[in-house]
């Protein structure tokens, strides 16, 4: 029978049974072997976006997990699920996967190698106890904190067993600025008095790291002030208060006589270079107070000290300390120092602030409820607004003027004693609290006060140079 040829419609065609199923498994197959590679791409991008986001978490967990963890592609249980999810390769796709988890490695431990230098909203480098500085220090502790920066005590990592201090910038320029003013005029007594024998800190060490100006100091105790405060303002003793105060005009001195002003003394920076202590009961107060073993002090924070022949800003020194010549705006020299330690001496004797104000007109009549007058060639030369008539504008009957009246008196009138070393103290306290600038004691003229004979020979340093000075001749 001849055959008989047709045109089959491919729409309606269907193949033979066997043929069919033979394609729809071929099919099958390469459906799944697509999809395969789909989920491990899916799986593969999955994989890496964990990663990314297990290395997003907070600042401090991504500086303390670098150094302690692999690579996330490199751990054993992630290798055993990439190999099961895979499609079948051959020895090259194993040796690409090998060369892979390498490299991960080696860029973690370059991760660890090279932390992330980050800072807080205020410009505070983020740190925590343990991490290191350029590699030139490890931090220990936080010691303190204020506006331009931290301090930390920290391991020298050269030398073991050298404990510093270390004054950490904030990322900010105009801290950076009056960082690196400290650090000239640190350097250049630091040549003058490379053995620190005039009492102030001594800088070891300054450097850059990330954006923080650092400077290492001589590591001291607390301050006359965190001391007094921990002490529950118990004031220090007579004998305390002298050799404090002789120790800071023989440091001031030494300013003074290389032509520089500190602008900033106050008991936050005077430094005992010991802060240990005995405990004593006070009978009369019912309670124990700290008996400071060793008064032997430094002097310390140069970030505003300021060079004869360097601009002179309008305020300078911390509020309750400042010299009325700064408040009447009549220019400073260097005696605005020599009224800083005035009041000082005067809160290491009694454990209260002499002027406790934050207002210049109430400031003002402090002093003259304290010290008298002020002088009336001193009130004409100022142009600020204070004087009416060369007289102090002041409402002696509003509230301000009955609590200055009510807190404050006579200077004398605040000696707790009427014995003789008492009596000198306030002589000196006095003399260095003159209202003209050009009357006030000098530092010279202070270590030769009265009050200061009775020190011990060994502690009256300015003894000693006069001696050294004519054995020379």
């Amino acid at each position: 029978m001849p055959r008989i040829s047709r045109r089959v419609n491919s729409s309606s065609y269907e193949p033979p049974k066997s043929i069919s199923r033979s394609r729809s498994r071929s099919t099958r197959r390469k459906r799944r072997h697509e999809e395969g590679d789909e989920y491990n791409s899916s799986y593969s991008n999955e994989r890496c976006n964990r990663s990314r986001l297990h290395d997003q978490g907070t600042s401090a967990e991504r500086r303390y997990k670098r150094s302690h963890r692999r690579s996330p592609g490199s751990t054993n249980h992630q290798r055993r699920r990439l190999r099961r999810h895979q499609s079948p390769g051959s020895g090259d796709d194993k040796m690409h996967h090998r060369h892979h988890r390498h490299k991960d490695r080696s860029h973690s431990k370059q991760r660890a190698r090279s932390p992330v230098i980050e800072d807080d909203e205020e410009g505070h480098l983020i740190y925590k106890n343990g991490d290191n500085l350029a590699d030139r220090y490890q931090i220990i502790q936080t010691l303190g904190e204020g506006t331009f920066g931290k301090v930390v005590s920290a391991k020298c990592l050269k030398n073991r067993d050298q404990i510093a201090a270390v004054k950490i910038i904030k990322n900010v320029e105009k801290y950076r600025e009056a960082a690196r003013l400290e650090i000239n005029a640190l350097e250049k007594l630091n040549a003058k008095d490379p053995e620190s024998k005039n009492l102030c800190v001594r800088m070891i060490d300054n450097f850059e790291y990330g954006g923080h100006v650092c400077i290492g100091f001589e590591l001291l105790g607390l301050s006359v002030f965190d001391f007094l405060k921990e002490n529950n303002y118990q004031p220090y003793t007579i004998d305390q208060v002298r050799h404090i105060a002789y120790q800071l005009c023989y440091a001031v001195r030494f300013l003074h006589r290389n032509k520089l002003t500190h602008t900033d003394l106050k008991p936050e920076n005077i430094l005992f270079v010991k802060s240990e202590y005995d405990t004593q009961y006070n009978q009369k107060k019912k309670r124990a107070y700290k008996m400071i073993k060793d008064t032997e002090v430094r002097l310390i924070d140069f970030g505003s000290a300021t060079f004869d022949d360097e601009h002179h800003s309008t305020v300078v020194s911390t509020r309750h300390y400042r010299a009325p010549e700064v408040i009447l705006e009549l220019g400073w020299a260097q005696p605005c120092d020599v009224w800083s330690i005035g009041c000082i001496i005067f809160e290491l004797y009694l454990g209260i602030t002499l002027f406790q104000t934050h207002d210049n007109r109430e400031h003002l009549a402090m002093m003259e409820r304290i010290l008298g007058s002020i002088p009336y060639k001193m009130a004409r030369r100022s142009k600020t607004k204070y004087f009416y008539h060369s007289k102090l504008d002041w409402d002696q009957s509003s509230s301000a003027g009955r609590y200055v009246r009510e807190n404050c008196k006579p200077l004398k009138r605040y000696m707790s004693s009427e014995e003789e070393d008492h009596r000198l103290l306030f002589d000196l306290i006095f003399q260095l609290l003159k209202y003209e600038p050009t009357q006030r004691m000098t530092m010279e003229e202070a270590l030769d006060h009265q009050f200061f004979y009775k020190l011990p020979a060994h502690q009256r340093l300015h003894d000693k140079e006069e001696r050294s000075h004519s054995l020379s001749r």
